[in-house]
């Protein structure tokens, strides 16, 4: 993981034989381009294995015994799907409060950013590290209250926290997915606006032919 955070490695081949083996590719699945790399599994050919692959955020399934060819044939569809990912920018900021419910009560924290996979929050106290953590937030800009349950993949002591979706009802999923669209296409405008002349010079230019290499 410190390899690919560094940018170091596009392609993680991850044994979901070991222990371990989850935790990580919800890492890797929290990560956003150019950092986020394609996740591929090695399972065997029966559940669990695939199962908590596919759940943790992997891209592909490798079924053991591993045959070349199909090795081959994954890492070069890895490649296409690295500079689709590449091309796309999934996560928002999310600064809203999110509601998480534990043995204990209530637990209130800020949320900074969100992706189909999880999202990340600033909480007043460390978040503890604990999965199926029952969660809630309006998302901003609407009425809509987004609820499910999230594995917490990391914590600080200072109260940040990153957490990956281990369920979201498909109403909830649909509506997250129609929040990211949105806000991802307003993104874009606003930057399209930022390289507009602006209105008390646009009338003083004249048309110039720009050359882009």
């Amino acid at each position: 993981m410190e390899l690919v955070t560094k940018g170091r490695c596009s392609t993680l081949i991850v044994d979901f034989d070991l222990p371990g083996a989850q935790e990580v590719v919800k890492m890797g699945a929290l990560l956003q381009p150019p950092q986020k790399p394609v996740l591929l599994a090695v399972a065997s050919r029966a559940w669990p294995g695939t199962g908590h692959a596919f759940q943790s955020g992997a891209d592909r399934i490798l079924y053991k015994p591993l045959d070349p060819a199909q090795v081959k044939e994954a890492l070069q569809a890895s490649q296409k799907l690295l500079a689709k990912n590449r091309r796309q920018a999934p996560r928002c900021e999310m600064k809203t409060v999110v509601y998480f419910e534990l043995d204990t009560g209530t637990l209130p924290a800020i949320g900074i950013d969100i992706s189909e996979q999880g999202f990340a929050v600033q909480a007043p106290e460390p978040v503890p590290m604990l999965s199926k953590l029952a969660f809630r937030c309006v998302l901003p800009g609407t009425t809509s209250t987004l609820h499910g349950h999230a594995d917490v993949i990391w914590a600080s002591d200072q109260g940040r926290a990153g957490l990956f979706f281990s369920s979201l009802a498909p109403s909830a999923r649909k509506l997250l997915k129609q929040w990211l669209r949105k806000r991802s296409a307003l993104h874009r405008k606003d930057a399209t606006r930022g390289l507009l002349a602006p209105a008390d010079v646009s009338g003083n230019l004249s048309p110039r032919l720009v050359t882009v290499e």
